[in-house]
């Protein structure tokens, strides 16, 4: 076969020397090294290229020239018959090749051929591995071949797009005629095993295209979306371009440019991509978005980081990418499988009808007759939970009607009106809200909204775009509402059916995020738009300052249970005043827990589900008791012992009066933090610990609501054996994630109790492991014993997202509101051994640990600390304080200290 034809001047523009590289290939004592040195600079040149701006289309068609023709002088370095040919097939196949593709190739044999190729096929193979290129090939007479495309989707899509490069053109003919429609895969076979195949392909990553990591070929939205659209239409229309695909009436002119646009994009990507990591990624991890977007142009400013800017481009680009492949794909779906279906029509009303379950208009100009219609179609499909979707001409008209929707159509009291009606849609809420935002409505009706699609943040807590977040909120409400969750969610599910307007739950959960990215506090922000959107949507001025003061408060609820001490009835009455009454209680309780199981799957545990609940009842005691009337704090230890007494006295074992006597030497605060059911425990097994003057460590699982919450680790000790910092470096050892650890003396008596709440890496409970509690209990024994010593912090290498996501430590010091304790925040990257090695810095100042509540969000911990000096009295002296801190962040950044095994972030 003749060799490709490349043009002097793309020979120079590429790096390319074809005549210098011929003779090259006379003189040089082996053939490899004219080969390297040619596809090196091919290479060097088209990397150069890119690096100027090149068209991203030309450099991936003309490396697959250059290779065309490097392939062609190593096919010729054999001698070949005429019954085998090499065909290009998969990227390679079309002609499309970026810097680390592999090059796929087929060597195709005629029937009884294959002996007869053997050894040249494998010379010519080795040949091009040795020269460096990146080959994937597979080796077929023509039976073979025509065999596994019966049987294989993918093959029988390669051979559509294969094409010619050396050897005889008449076989690929012949299996092309062999694996033709009317002989295997026909049409609707060949369309359906395509759809199975994306359905497959886009569950692999969750059915979004909002990853925070996202595989810009295989996700959906991604290129091999746009490929899916190619083959199918190839197949049906036998066209292999856009170009000719275009001239089939199959896209608009504008569908068109979003889909050839999306992919320059794309393919821009995929080539930096491959030139960073050196290799054929195609997930755009952390390590590369900074520099893709550095590369894209993108600066930081004061709203967004450049990383952010460039992947709400990337998110906004295969969102639209992914609305087109459904739309055109429902197309072909019309037009392949049901041509021949009998066609039932039910209307609806003069605007709409289903044609076999899909909703349609009635009119192509509904929407510019009745612009309503626009949101009308979503309120039908939230009320009727037997249409299957929307037709594909009618989500084409919503697109181009789309113009429509403008200021004066989002104040029409008739679309508001729609727009409430759609909030109370009794079916497939969420999912009406998600085709809004695909078809582009909710961005026009709501422009708030508009502003936060796609827009994500840099971290590693919020793993959801804003958009993607806030409809997962309006999702996990809704989750309450049925039956089958309560085991799961119990409180949340009894409050939300309570609530007065669940409207009004929803807009709050829709505007709690909208304002984040435009600098300033965006719950201030987004409860001013909040107000204004309820106001116009016909809510009561008391609905529309409830709804603001939920969106100006959504954190709160959260962060005073994860950082502030709620066994403090000071704390509990402080949030009570906030809160002000039992309905803004409710509401907010709804929201936070809609809010955090929303923001990250891994937020969500029992243990934060306790303290959630725990501040929910607290609260809603002080407010029946009357914010004038706040509790006495002897008032609660009394209680709270009276109700410990009586768990005791179920004992048999157990003396009225020797509890009395062992709570005497223990301080009042542990009355205030322990329930009297923890404390029942904790006394009987002291009480029975024949051995006082060793340590007692007892494990068991807490129960909340009726479920194994948490795992708490009691100690008991010698005051000056420093647990918190030798329990620590054992529990994490064992991988344990502690929640939260109190510690309490018990001064008369010269000892330490200490309780440490702890989740397995999967956030389970380790009480029902009586071989793990075991070693537990065996090894913290072990460490207590040695003084003054402690384990090796066990080295574990940092998880390589962590590793792009460091920060310096900060830290905060002040004393709480009673000036009982001081409050040490710190703020730091997570790292393995994190806790283990603050409680040894605070050992090395003398401080005494009173409460800690621990808190990961993502790459980073957010802990707070109650601690004392040594006389168990605040820190009141400034250069200590100081030095603590300073300490605290030198040492947990520091890359080598002594003693401290510290990783490199």
């Amino acid at each position: 076969m003749n060799r490709p034809t490349i043009p002097a001047f793309e020979q120079s523009i590429f790096g390319f020397d074809e005549k210098a590289f011929g003779r090259a290939l006379q003189t040089a004592d082996t053939v490899i090294t004219p080969f390297k040195d040619a596809q090196e600079a091919i290479d060097r040149h088209l990397d150069m290229r890119f690096h100027e701006g090149e068209n991203v289309r030309k450099l991936i068609h003309a490396r697959a020239l250059m290779i065309d023709c490097l392939i062609h002088y190593a096919w010729h370095q054999f001698p070949w018959g005429e019954g085998i040919s090499l065909i290009a097939v998969g990227g390679y196949g079309r002609g499309e090749l970026h810097p680390k593709s592999d090059i796929d190739l087929l060597v195709l044999m005629a029937n009884g051929e294959s002996k007869k190729h053997s050894q040249h096929i494998e010379q010519f193979i080795t040949l091009l591995w040795d020269i460096g290129l990146d080959i994937g090939h597979s080796v077929r007479t023509l039976n073979e071949c025509v065999h596994i495309v019966s049987q294989d989707i993918t093959v029988a899509t390669s051979i559509t797009e294969a094409r010619i490069l050396q050897g005889n053109r008449i076989l690929l003919e012949e299996l092309r005629t062999k694996t033709a429609p009317q002989n295997m895969w026909a049409n609707d076979d060949f369309f359906l095993a395509k759809m199975n195949e994306q359905n497959d392909r886009h569950a692999k990553y969750n059915n979004t295209e909002y990853n925070l990591e996202p595989n810009i070929k295989n996700a959906p939205g991604g290129l091999r979306d746009i490929q899916t659209i190619k083959w199918v239409a190839k197949r049906f229309f036998n066209v292999d371009t856009f170009e000719k695909l275009n001239q089939t009436g199959l896209f608009t002119e504008k569908e068109y440019a979003i889909l050839t646009d999306g992919e320059d994009f794309l393919w821009r990507v995929r080539y930096g991509l491959h030139l960073l990591a050196k290799r054929p990624e195609e997930r755009l991890l952390f390590e590369y978005q900074r520099e893709l977007a550095t590369l894209f142009g993108y600066k930081d400013t004061d709203e967004a980081l450049a990383i952010e800017q460039f992947m709400h481009r990337y998110y906004r680009i295969v969102l639209a990418l992914r609305e087109l492949n459904d739309v055109l794909l429902q197309f072909l779906d019309e037009a392949i499988l049901k041509l021949d279906q009998p066609i039932e029509i039910t209307p609806i009303n003069e605007r709409f009808q289903l044609r076999n379950n899909y909703i349609e208009v009635t009119q192509v100009n509904v929407f510019s007759d009745t612009p309503s219609a626009l949101l009308e179609i979503f309120v039908l499909l939230g009320k009727h939970k037997d249409i299957i979707g929307i037709r594909a001409l009618t989500i084409r008209l919503i697109r181009e009607s789309r113009y429509l929707i403008d200021d004066a159509f989002s104040k029409d009291p008739t679309n508001n009106q729609l727009f409430l009606d759609l909030l109370s849609s009794p079916h497939r809420l969420v999912t009406q809200l998600k085709r809004m935002v695909r078809y582009g409505v909710l961005g026009l009706y709501l422009p708030e909204f508009g502003r936060i699609i796609g827009q994500m943040q840099h971290d590693l807590f919020h793993i959801y775009t804003v958009d993607a977040h806030t409809l997962n909120v309006i999702r996990f409400m809704r989750k309450f509402l049925l039956q089958k969750n309560n085991d799961k969610y119990p409180l949340a599910c009894q409050i939300i059916k309570r609530l007065g307007n669940i409207e009004l739950l929803y807009s709050a959960g829709l505007y709690h995020d909208i304002a984040k990215g435009r600098g300033g506090d965006h719950s201030t922000l987004g409860a001013v738009d909040v107000a204004k959107f309820c106001l116009q949507h016909q809510f009561t001025a008391r609905e529309a300052r409830l709804a603001a003061w939920l969106v100006e408060n959504h954190l709160l609820m959260s962060s005073i249970s994860q950082k502030k001490d709620i066994s403090d009835p000071d704390e509990i009455h402080d949030f009570a005043l906030i809160v002000g009454d039992q309905a803004r209680l409710d509401y907010l309780y709804v929201l936070t827990v809609a809010d955090m199981n929303a923001t990250n799957p891994d937020i969500w545990n029992s243990w934060r589900a306790s303290l959630m609940s725990e501040l929910y009842v607290q609260t809603k005691r002080a407010l029946r008791r009357g914010l004038e009337n706040p509790v006495d704090r002897h008032e609660l230890i009394e209680d709270t012992q009276q109700a410990a007494i009586k768990y005791l006295l179920l004992k048999d074992n157990v003396s009225k009066q020797a509890v009395w006597d062992f709570w005497k030497t223990v301080d009042e605060d542990y009355f205030l933090r322990e329930t009297a059911k923890d404390i029942a425990w904790h006394t009987e097994a002291i009480l029975a610990h024949t051995t006082p003057e060793k340590p007692l460590v007892i494990i068991s699982d807490s129960s909340v609501l009726g479920e194994h919450a948490v795992t708490q680790i009691f100690i008991r000790a010698d005051l000056k054996q420093n647990i918190f910092a030798a329990t620590t470096t054992i529990l994490d050892h064992f991988n344990l994630n502690i929640q939260s650890a109190q510690i309490h003396s018990a001064t008369s008596s010269g000892h330490t109790m200490d309780t440490f709440y702890v989740l397995d890496q999967d956030d389970l409970p380790i009480g029902q492991n009586p071989e793990i509690v075991t070693q537990i209990i065996d090894l913290l024994l072990e460490e207590f014993s040695i003084a003054d010593k402690y384990s090796d912090i066990i080295k574990r290498r940092i998880p390589r997202q962590l590793k792009y996501f460091s920060a310096p430590t900060r830290t905060s010091i002040h004393n709480d509101i009673s000036n009982e304790y001081t409050v040490l925040e710190v703020i730091s990257p997570d790292r393995p051994g994190f806790l283990a090695r603050l409680a040894r810095i605070l050992v090395e100042y003398n401080i005494e640990l009173v409460t800690a509540k621990i808190t990961t969000l993502g790459e980073r911990v957010e802990d707070i600390f109650f601690i004392t000096d040594a006389d168990g009295n605040p820190l009141s002296d400034p250069a200590l304080c100081e030095q603590l801190q300073h300490a605290i962040c030198t040492q947990l950044d520091a890359k080598h200290i002594d003693k401290i095994v510290s990783e490199q972030l």
